[in-house]
């Protein structure tokens, strides 16, 4: 039951699936009911409302995440069929040629963010690609090998690694792991009514059953029908289709040709004359699937484009594979913190995948919920009003980046590609960070908040992967400097033989992980 006076002792939260357990779990155990400051958490579910599943790319804060919940690595690696994510690899996104390839890796540069390497490497090394000059992941990328030993637990020292996964399995794991574990309380029924007025605070929900589930902070996690912050306070969405202009996506779940297929090490991002192609391993199958414009393309030329990525994939038995149709609206809300209502994932917005944002913006959500939260309603428009300011300057800056990627690009083959570059297309901020970094290289000091989106050392692998120049000021000290930068270099070209030579391939490092585990459930077990 709802708590008197205006305490927040019991958070709702509409709708399950990543965004909801996500949420659930970063809260109860942040804030536990045993503790004096704690909430019950309950997550209500619809019966009929499937989870859309194919978020299974994340970012690596996704590591702290799970500490965070307390769930552990190897249990989520194995139970949802997950690989470590290194980064992205782009196909045929500066001009479409066959060597068209660059890589961001989720390791930062040598010496950054202090290090000249860029000058240094645009005079020296410029015919060595920037990835592979300033980082050893992209080698072990290409090898195909795993960011750490399978000893080394999530801690240990290891390239920076997120996940690929299985979304579904996620969010069961997830259901589970904060039922059981974190005291969550889950409820399986229709919403039918909303208690409370458009210009009220929510009281409660009416549910199929006939009950009232009454609450005092309300998490909308419905995905795109927003059913509180849009269906009830009627929140719009900033539409940003004259930006970002993929709008629909063919998806589909291949599998390996047998089980000792190689599991790549990242997510591969292949342009095409109306969108591009996502490709990542998970280790029992892979998730493919084609984002495009419906305003550039047709559903039906998609799916081909889409069939013919796989049929140029080796061994790949396509018998029972079958594309299913998604659709989605650019954009991100006007608020997302409106009363005691906030949008937490595709309630909030969705943008393309391209940079695998979307969970991302979900632990970000939830996480910033959990530290913010105030014991009583009565400084919600307070909590409100930051949250609202942070999110709008995070969900920009995500369209920045991703528009980068377009702004780059020199194919001229379709009028996708074409009104892309189109300057009435690309935002102000960008434009101008653009200029400004024709002779200076991004760094900090061009994003200004603590918890930036993408920081500088991503806008380097994207500006010098797609052939971008920077101009820098000689320095005085240049000698000096490039002695340093020279022995940096050195230093990652080692290191690349080192780890190359020495981590296993994917494929044997989740072995040996399934080994370990099952070795600790047998001791717990005898």
């Amino acid at each position: 039951m709802r708590q008197g006076n205006n305490s927040i002792k019991h958070i709702v939260i509409v709708g399950g699936g990543s965004a909801g357990w996500i949420t659930a779990g970063l809260l109860a155990a942040q804030h536990p009911r045993a503790s004096g400051g704690g909430v019950d958490v309950t997550v209500i579910e619809s019966p009929d409302v499937a989870t859309i599943g194919v978020g299974e790319g994340t970012w690596p804060t996704m590591r702290s995440t799970l500490q965070k919940i307390g769930l552990d690595e190897a249990e989520f690696l194995e139970t949802c069929e997950a690989s470590p994510k290194q980064g992205t690899r782009f196909h045929g996104w500066v001009n479409g040629g066959e060597d068209d390839v660059y890589y961001h890796p989720f390791s930062v540069p040598a010496g950054y963010p202090n290090a000249p390497v860029v000058p240094y490497w645009q005079a020296y090394g410029s015919d060595v690609r920037f990835a592979q000059s300033v980082s050893a992941q992209a080698q072990v990328c290409d090898h195909g090998l795993a960011p750490k030993l399978p000893s080394i637990g999530p801690n240990g020292p290891a390239l920076n690694y997120g996940y690929h996964l299985n979304a579904g399995r996620f969010a069961d794991l997830l259901k589970t792991h904060c039922i059981e574990r974190l005291g969550v309380a889950h409820v399986l029924a229709h919403v039918q009514g909303i208690d409370g007025g458009p210009d009220e605070n929510i009281k409660g929900l009416r549910l199929a059953n006939g009950e009232t589930l009454e609450g005092d902070l309300f998490v909308d996690c419905t995905g795109q029908a927003a059913m509180l912050i849009e269906g009830h306070y009627g929140i719009g969405l900033s539409k940003q289709d004259h930006i970002l202009f993929n709008d629909r996506a063919w998806a589909a779940q291949v599998p390996y040709a047998s089980q000792q297929s190689a599991i790549q090490s990242q997510t591969n991002a292949t342009a095409q004359k109306a969108g591009w192609v996502w490709d990542i391993g998970l280790t029992s199958r892979r998730g493919i699937g084609h984002v495009f414009s419906s305003a550039h393309s047709s559903d039906e030329e998609a799916l081909e484009v889409l069939w013919e990525y796989l049929r140029d994939q080796a061994e790949v038995d396509l018998s029972n594979v079958s594309p299913r149709l998604l659709s989605f609206e650019p954009g991100y809300r006007e608020r997302f913190w409106h009363r005691n209502c906030v949008a937490v994932g595709m309630s909030a917005g969705f943008i393309e995948p391209l940079e695998a944002s979307a969970l991302v913006m979900v632990e970000l959500a939830a996480q910033r919920i959990a530290e913010e939260l105030p014991p009583s309603t009565d400084t919600l428009d307070l909590v409100a009003a930051r949250f609202n300011e942070l999110f709008g300057y995070r969900w920009a800056r995500i369209i920045d980046f991703i528009k980068l990627h377009y702004v780059l690009s020199q194919r001229d083959d379709t009028a996708y590609w074409r009104d892309h570059r189109d300057a009435k297309s690309i935002p102000v901020r960008l434009q101008e960070l653009l200029r400004l970094w024709a002779h200076q290289v991004p760094s900090p000091r061009d994003f200004p908040q603590i918890d930036e989106i993408f920081s500088a050392a991503s806008y380097q692998y994207v500006l010098y992967g797609m052939g971008f120049k920077t101009a820098v000021r000689p320095s005085g000290d240049q000698a000096r400097q490039d002695q340093h930068v020279g022995r940096l270099l050195d230093d990652v070209a080692r290191q690349a033989r080192q780890l190359t030579r020495d981590l296993p391939d994917n494929r044997t490092f989740q072995w040996a992980l399934h080994q370990a585990r099952s070795g600790q459930l047998h001791a717990q077990g005898a």
